[in-house]
């Protein structure tokens, strides 16, 4: 029975390990698509400005910040969820310690990958934080 709980334990890791994967390459692409839209967009409504043309109207401020609000939500879901899949793995971390200690094995894994653990979740959110806000500063600039 050991072996099941821990299968199921392995298997909530690399579902979680998917998960998280999945969070951040789709925000940080994401990310990276608005700050080459808008940054477009506003390059285009400045040009326009300075030759006296039209383009740089209401129609470029809504899709400007209707792809800011979307940036939004996105690293909003995506920092929430890395910070739900960082207390998940450390859960299932913990149990598999729990359960190698009753087994006598505690001592072929490192509780302090559990650190390391949190500080490449801290580096992930700090990643797609900071591509999420110069996704949104950038054509602002620009503009």
């Amino acid at each position: 029975m050991i072996e099941r709980v821990h299968q199921h334990i392995v298997t909530e890791l690399q579902q979680n390990a998917r998960t998280d994967t999945i969070f951040v390459i789709t925000a940080i692409l994401l990310n990276l698509i608005a700050l080459g839209v808008n940054s477009g967009i506003a390059a285009a409504g400045a040009a326009a400005a300075r030759y006296g043309e039209p383009g740089g109207g209401t129609t470029t401020t809504i899709v400007m910040f209707t792809f800011v609000a979307l940036v939004i939500v996105v690293n909003f879901v995506a920092e929430v969820g890395l910070i739900r899949g960082r207390q998940m793995r450390a859960k299932l971390l913990n149990g598999l310690l729990k359960m190698y200690k009753d087994q006598g094995v505690e001592g072929y894994y490192d509780p302090s990958l559990l650190s390391n653990y949190n500080t490449r979740y801290n580096l992930f959110m700090l990643a797609v934080l900071f591509t999420g806000l110069v996704a949104i500063i950038v054509p602002f600039i620009v503009r």
